[in-house]
């Protein structure tokens, strides 16, 4: 980033690259892995050589014809059981727009890599076998999708060949989910009637279902607008490192560099840092591409200001109108992953948030949450992997973050164990209860 374009005229901006981030979730064999294959197969996705390599697999489903489903279930596991174990990861573009696809698992003991695999994405696709509708699983992962803000939710209801492609039994179905979804926070809920091994409503329009007159599943990929879902009013800028090339070139050089996780930073703006609380305005930004006038939400860049300001990594660069919250004491919705121990209060754990590092402690469990009815137990001390519950912690170092559902980049945290260094849960911060 310090490179000769920094004393060269502000570099012109290129045209954002359009890319989705969604992943597919729902119950075992509802498949999952099945439409990501015929997604990636009839939008002309694959190389040839991985279209030959499917034709010269056996197919273990015993169906004689190429399986789909291994495109995504890669590991020898998960084609011998015909299930998705970890989170698996596949890209595709169209003319339209770019696309990162995770295939999350269905298993109830995999729901932490469910979780992994919808932290940052988009948009969710929950698949709903037509034959036997919304059950546990589909809740369940349903919850997880409210609880961790994804912004847009496509229901495909899968298999509809083999219930005839009943318009009632969509109906149903789609009644029977928004019953249930009524009490969760889903923001975009779209309902998709399709057949993944078939390949109806998938990238192609189903001849078989003409009483259904919406798009396609990958007309609606392309289509679905994202632009507003990034918070671009409060401004946040977690510094990632400190540059200073102490070169002849550069002597005086001092940039701050990091990912904007919020608002807009121009030229000329007056910021301040957090936690010392001190201020200054921004002189330049500088991008892998030169420098440039302003960054959004999602860029890499270093910032330069005109104060020579003690800043370090972890500090938090806001507009002095508009800070997040500085506290050490949290409170969060916390989904613990160590299948070794359970969580333990006034344990001491690591923290990483943003950029920053500290020790923490959870001093209570306020309820945990049960999935499946969305009930909330009370009188629980501990939570065991892939169970969900609200928690308050004390940190040895103040955070500065936001509501997890106001900004997910500064709202989110993990939690490690500090003797193993296994990532011990994931949690989502959330304004004290009132």
């Amino acid at each position: 980033m310090y490179t000769e374009e920094h004393l060269s005229p502000v570099a012109t901006r290129p045209p954002p690259v359009d890319i989705l981030r969604f992943n597919t979730c729902g119950s075992v064999d509802d498949g999952k892995s099945t439409l990501i294959g015929r997604l990636l197969y009839d939008s002309k996705s694959l190389m040839e050589d991985q279209i030959e390599a499917l034709e010269r697999s056996a197919d273990l489903t015993g169906g004689g014809g190429i399986n789909l489903a291994n495109l995504t279930d890669g590991l020898r596991a998960e084609r011998e059981q015909g299930i998705t174990i970890d989170v698996a990861y596949r890209y595709f573009a169209t003319p339209k727009r770019s696309f990162i696809i995770a295939d999350c698992p269905g298993h109830i003991q995999y729901t932490r890599n469910m979780i992994t695999g919808a932290s940052n994405v988009d948009l969710a696709i929950v698949l709903i076998d037509a034959r036997t509708g919304v059950i546990e699983q589909t809740r369940r992962h349903s919850l997880l999708v409210s609880l961790l803000g994804v912004p847009h939710l496509v229901i495909c209801v899968n298999k509809m060949d083999l219930v005839g492609y009943d318009q009632a039994v969509f109906d149903r179905i789609r009644q029977e989910f928004e019953e249930f979804a009524s009490r969760l926070d889903l923001q975009d809920v779209t309902f998709l009637p399709i057949s993944a091994l078939a390949g109806d409503n998938v990238v192609t329009r189903s001849a078989n279902m003409p009483w259904f007159e919406g798009s396609t599943l990958l007309h609606h990929l392309e289509s679905v607008y994202t632009a507003s879902d990034d918070n671009r009013i409060d401004t946040r800028f977690p510094v990632q490192f400190v540059i200073r090339p102490q070169r002849s070139d550069f002597p005086d050089y001092r940039g701050f560099a990091g990912r904007v996780a919020g608002g807009v930073l121009r030229v000329g703006d007056d910021v301040m840092v957090l936690p010392s609380g001190l201020t200054s305005t921004i002189t330049g930004i500088d991008s892998p591409l030169g420098p440039v006038e302003k960054a959004e939400p999602g860029d890499a860049v270093t910032l330069l200001l005109a104060d020579d300001l003690s800043i370090t990594r972890g500090d938090m660069i806001c507009r002095p109108n508009n800070r997040p919250r500085v506290s050490q004491e949290l409170e969060a919705m916390l989904c613990w992953m160590d299948d070794a121990s359970p969580m333990q209060q006034n344990k001491i754990y690591s923290i990483k948030h943003t950029t920053n590092s500290a020790r923490a402690k959870i001093t209570n469990v306020l309820y945990r949450l049960n999935i499946s009815t969305l009930h909330r137990e009370t009188g629980v001390s501990e939570l065991q992997m892939n169970e969900i519950g609200r928690v308050t912690l004390h940190t040895t170092a103040p955070l500065m973050f936001d509501d997890y559902h106001q900004n997910r980049s500064t709202g989110c945290f993990i939690i490690v164990d500090e003797a193993t260094g296994q990532t011990a849960g994931a949690g989502m911060l959330l304004s004290p209860r009132t």
